[in-house]
């Protein structure tokens, strides 16, 4: 790949380490696209490949959707963004609005990481309380208080989670005022509020977090969550960041949880950068500048430009119960498909995950957290020769083993994904 190799020695004279997102680096470089169409990308190359990572799953529909290009090319000619609101940011509000039952009202912001710090600080804006709950493991973006444990290591994570910075110079307040329990355990969830609840925020929680291994929380837990937080005059902050792809009313609408909060992005941008916090009127209350100085106080010179909201628009009335149907089904065939390779190939790994995301874990240990999937140096090397391998067959994934599918997928695609994905292990399985 000599044009991905020559731009990154170009990159690395005017950018850190020739980068400016650490998550698409790649060792010794990273690929450079040149353009996409449907669920594929062509690298300045000319190679071609499968998408299965998709922007880090904000491009749902993958690339070039007729409806959300005509939006966009339409938009264009009147204006990119305003100091004033439009009609557009109305119109996206109403929808969402619609197929979340627990967002009576919502803000739009830039990206998810500025939706998931909204949603933190209306949450202590609204109680006037400081500390945060949140998952160990568990990816949140890059606010300083939703980083707190990230990749917390055996080296630090103690009997109990402990509150680790995920970047040098991390405040020490900061880490007090976040306190990381382990996900999917009610009993430690009681123990903290029951320390702590009066002075507890609220509790961030992704459903099925990502980095913390894509395993889907228990419908017992969410459950008690609501309640336990609840009782201690605490809100709920589901990050729907990524999980608003599983469903038409996301991941809460699939375990029939009302948060009080909740944080969106990626997706419902159609491809522009997008953020949004919404919630309980009563709670998004704290926004309101219509009596002054309002005890949240937010804006952003790009927030809720028309050309994101329009095409947010387009990508959200495109995807439809139909399309959700069709992304669980070709998930499971993946998911089922994964899992038979793995077996045949007599490799310990699992692949977890629900509708359109899929996680492959080299382990054969029960997986319930973030800690029962921490990779060891073994697991380590499988997963970047499986990463690498894909991409030697053409197919884009997440260097940590995340896929996440496109509507623009067909059976076939699907089905030819597989193949690659099993060619792949077949290489991990020849070297361990």
């Amino acid at each position: 790949m000599p044009k991905s190799r020559a731009l990154f020695e170009r990159a690395r004279k005017v950018m850190p380490g020739g980068n400016t997102r650490t998550t698409v680096f790649i060792d010794p470089f990273p690929i450079y696209a040149q353009r996409g169409e449907g669920c594929r990308v062509w690298d300045v190359d000319g190679n071609v490949y499968y998408d299965c990572i998709n922007n880090f799953t904000a491009m749902i529909h993958g690339y070039g959707h007729p409806d959300v290009t005509a939006a966009v090319v339409d938009q264009m000619p009147h204006g990119s963004a305003f100091g004033a609101p439009t009609e557009s940011e109305l119109d996206l509000a109403e929808l969402l609005c619609e197929r979340l039952p627990s967002v009576e009202q919502i803000r739009f912001a830039n990206s998810g990481t500025e939706g998931v710090m909204m949603a933190i600080k209306a949450a202590r804006a609204f109680t006037e309380r400081s500390k945060i709950v949140k998952i160990e493991g568990a990816y949140h973006g890059s606010y300083d208080f939703a980083e707190v444990s990230l990749d917390s290591s055996p080296a630090n994570w103690g009997d109990m989670p402990a509150s680790t910075p995920y970047a040098k110079g991390t405040p020490r307040g900061v880490l007090d005022d976040v306190i990381a329990v382990p996900f999917n355990d009610i009993a430690a969830l009681q123990a903290v509020f029951g320390a702590y609840g009066d002075t507890i925020a609220g509790i961030l929680i992704d459903p099925m977090p990502n980095r913390a291994g894509l395993v889907p929380a228990r419908k017992d837990y969410l459950d008690a969550m609501v309640k336990i937080a609840h009782a201690a005059g605490s809100l709920v902050i589901f990050d729907e960041v990524i999980s608003f792809r599983l469903g038409y009313s996301g991941a809460q609408g699939l375990w029939g949880i009302t948060p009080d909060l909740t944080a969106l992005g990626k997706i419902i941008g159609g491809g522009f950068p997008v953020g949004a916090v919404g919630g309980r009127a009563d709670v998004m209350a704290v926004f309101d500048p219509t009596r002054g100085k309002p005890a949240l106080p937010h804006g952003g010179t790009f927030t809720a430009n028309p050309v994101t909201m329009r095409a947010g628009l387009a990508a959200m009335r495109a995807l439809t119960p139909a399309s959700f149907a069709h992304l669980d089904a070709i998930g499971a065939l993946l998911r089922e498909g994964i899992t038979a390779s793995l077996a045949r190939h007599g490799l310990d790994g699992q692949c977890v995950g629900l509708g359109s995301l899929f996680k492959v874990h080299f382990t054969a240990l029960p997986i319930s957290d973030y800690r029962s999937v921490y990779p060891g140096a073994s697991e380590r090397r499988k997963l970047d020769l499986f990463h690498k391998s894909l991409i030697d067959r053409g197919v884009l994934s997440a260097s940590y083993g995340l896929f996440a599918l496109s509507t623009s997928m067909t059976h076939e695609d699907a089905r030819e994904i597989l193949a690659a994905i099993d060619g792949a292990l077949a290489e991990v399985a020849a070297q361990q």
